[in-house]
């Protein structure tokens, strides 16, 4: 089995000692982010609370950063402490949603283990101000729907294909990352797409994010253009 190389090419170690610039995937999420500055910030799965430390040094004046994880979190308050930022022990699904709360919502790489997408969107859009802006990066319907996420393989072990199967089938996958097993969400791309238009979104840059050039000699990366991992949405609420 072959990890893709977009998750593993930065290690656990790297990510939090060297930030966003250790994640692949930040290169093709940064340009998306909308302006900041004054604005209140909500971050939906945090981790280690990177996307929150980014915010405020754009001068966001509030940032909320909610992850499932404790250890999570704990690690967020050790590495990302800011007085504008406040970190909270929480499920996506759990959160409250204070109507017209926030200016930007985003969300890296959380909402494929969201059974219910659609209930998110719908809570995001009460949340977010009129004409906020939410920007989400979420495994891609071709990757989560593969058969275990993983290649066919060659004899002499290269990858063949990437084998799709039950893609309108929405639901619990499994999958390795990391080495344990792990059950994701799988979502199609209608679900996604109409999704936000359904609750109220007008979709601004829809992306199916490429590895960049200077990350083509991590071994594995090449694999990675031969089919999508990653879908970038920046959506703004109309209210």
């Amino acid at each position: 089995m072959q990890e893709s190389a977009w998750r593993t090419a930065p290690t656990t170690r790297s990510i939090i000692s060297q930030g966003l610039s250790a994640a692949g995937e930040w290169c093709r999420l940064k340009p998306l982010f909308p302006p900041l500055a004054g604005k209140c910030v909500l971050d939906l799965g945090c981790g280690y609370g990177w996307h929150c430390r980014y915010s405020v040094e754009k001068g966001a004046e509030q940032v909320l950063g909610i992850d499932l994880s404790g250890k999570m979190i704990q690690e967020a308050r050790r590495r990302n402490a800011h007085a504008r930022i406040e970190y909270l022990v929480c499920g996506i699904e759990e959160y409250g949603y204070p109507e017209n709360r926030w200016d930007c919502a985003i969300s890296n790489l959380a909402l494929h283990y969201i059974g219910d997408i659609s209930q998110v969107f719908r809570n995001v859009h009460r949340t977010l101000r009129p004409d906020g802006i939410f920007l989400f990066n979420i495994e891609h319907p071709v990757f989560t729907a593969g058969v275990g996420q993983d290649w066919a393989y060659a004899e002499d072990g290269r990858p063949r294909y990437w084998p799709i199967d039950d893609y309108f089938m929405p639901g619990e996958r499994k999958a390795r990352f990391c080495g344990c097993e792990v059950a994701k969400q799988h979502h199609t791309l209608t679900q996604i797409a109409m999704g936000l238009l359904e609750n109220g979104f007008e979709i601004q840059a829809l992306e199916e994010a490429v590895p960049p050039a200077e990350m083509m000699d991590v071994p594995g990366m090449e694999d990675e253009l031969r089919r999508p991992m990653m879908l970038l949405i920046k959506a703004k609420a109309k209210k």
